[in-house]
């Protein structure tokens, strides 16, 4: 890797199953862990502060954490919407910032890589194009001038 490029990767994991899944919009919890390896995890839900832990965590780090987490808050809205029924959802997040001779930067992409269970296999394929849907309703995603791409993963709950 060469010293103009940086690569972040984290992990976000929705904790907030509370029995039943999203099977009704006030029966699940937002709550979610932020995993960044050598740092201590993040416990994260979402807004009512949106203020994180500024002693020990990045912009950076922050910024690819604010694209998993707004586009897992938006998909889970938009399975309930469409009676999609999620019991476990984690993404492995990867973003790549590049610097420039003169000191400035940008983030140049992010991938999103969602690994999401359904209860039910009948849903899988609905659940895979709900990430376009969720991508159209993330704040965060909307503000960015960089690409931000998906790689889900959908499979379906073991009875």
């Amino acid at each position: 890797m060469s010293l103009d490029e940086h690569r972040y990767s984290l992990t976000v994991r929705w904790t907030g199953n509370l029995g039943s899944g999203t099977s009704t919009y006030r029966g699940y919890s937002r709550d979610h862990d932020v995993e960044i390896p050598g740092l201590p995890v993040l416990k994260g839900s979402s807004d009512p502060t949106f203020h994180g832990d500024r002693s020990r965590y990045n912009p950076e780090q922050l910024l690819l954490t604010a694209l998993s987490q707004c586009h897992m808050l938006s998909f889970l809205h938009v399975a309930v919407k469409h009676g999609v029924v999620v019991t476990d959802y984690v993404d492995h997040a990867e973003g790549m910032m590049r610097l420039n001779r003169d000191g400035s930067g940008q983030f140049e992409n992010v991938t999103l890589k969602p690994q999401v269970t359904v209860s039910d296999a009948a849903h899988i394929s609905l659940a895979d194009e709900l990430h376009h849907e969720a991508n159209q309703m993330c704040f965060i995603a909307r503000s960015v001038n960089f690409p931000v791409l998906h790689e889900p993963s959908t499979t379906a709950a073991i009875s």
